[in-house]
Formats: structure tokens, C-alpha cells, sequence
């Protein structure tokens, strides 16, 4: 459990691979804000690498094998929505960093201001203030 609040940790990890595990880290810690929690490598590939949001949650990543992973898809395939209340604040920093926007800062019918990028590998990124809806109970 978090000190600070009653949110619970993170139970849920996104996964991807990467083609340059190492360079994909730098672009999401140095240009989107993600922070480096853990790194384990063996030269130039990946073993895994845990990357936290710093308004809750993470994602896990790791070097791209021809042997394969269970875990995640090929590199490039991944499509993952960031909940963040500095949407602004990012889209202007990727868009300075040269970032492929895919889809441009707007609002939304359904209240969000979002926007789209690809990552150097290729994986989408959508970064907005959704939520999303609270939980139901049984």
C-alpha cells in the first residue's frame, strides 16, 4: 500500500520488447518523464527494466529476443493510455523532442484532453486526464 494515499501499488504491468531496450528507456525517462526504478542488462540487451509513471503505475520492458517472450508482443505493437494531469506539459516536450505525433492535442467528447505519439519502436502512446469509469461494485 502507498503511505501517502489508499491507492494500492500497481498490480497490472504493460510489457513490451525493444529492438534498442536502451534507447527506448532514455527516450521514455529523458522525453516523456517515465522515472528508471530498475535496470538489470548484460551489455546491449535488456533483461528487464521497470519505468514508473509518477502519478501511479509503470510499465516493465526488456530487449527484444529472436528466441522469443511469453510475456509481450513484437516490438513496436504495444498501445498504451498514460492517465496525467500534465498533458499539456508532455505533448509540448515530445513535440520539441521531434516525437511522431499520431494524433494532436484535443478535447474530447467524453471530457479528456488527450493526445497520441509513437515511441521510437513504433509503440503508441495516448497521454489524457480520463480516468476512466470508478470501479462497479457486486
Amino acid at each position: 500500500m502507498n503511505t501517502q494515499n489508499s491507492t494500492p501499488a500497481p498490480t497490472v504491468w504493460p510489457t513490451l520488447l525493444a529492438d534498442d531496450a536502451h534507447a527506448l528507456i532514455d527516450f521514455l525517462v529523458e522525453t516523456v518523464g517515465f522515472v528508471r526504478t530498475a535496470v538489470y542488462a548484460d551489455g546491449d540487451l535488456v533483461a528487464h527494466a521497470q519505468l514508473d509513471w509518477p502519478e501511479g503505475g509503470g510499465i516493465m520492458l526488456g530487449s527484444h529476443r529472436p528466441d522469443g517472450s511469453a510475456i509481450a508482443q513484437p516490438p513496436g505493437t504495444c498501445g498504451s493510455y498514460v492517465v496525467t494531469d500534465r498533458v499539456d506539459e508532455i505533448y509540448e516536450r515530445v513535440q520539441r523532442a521531434g516525437a511522431r505525433i499520431v494524433r494532436e492535442l484535443a478535447e474530447q467528447p467524453y471530457g479528456s484532453r488527450e493526445f497520441s505519439m509513437a515511441d521510437p519502436e513504433g509503440n503508441l502512446w495516448s497521454f489524457g486526464h480520463y480516468r476512466g469509469e470508478p470501479p462497479t461494485t457486486a
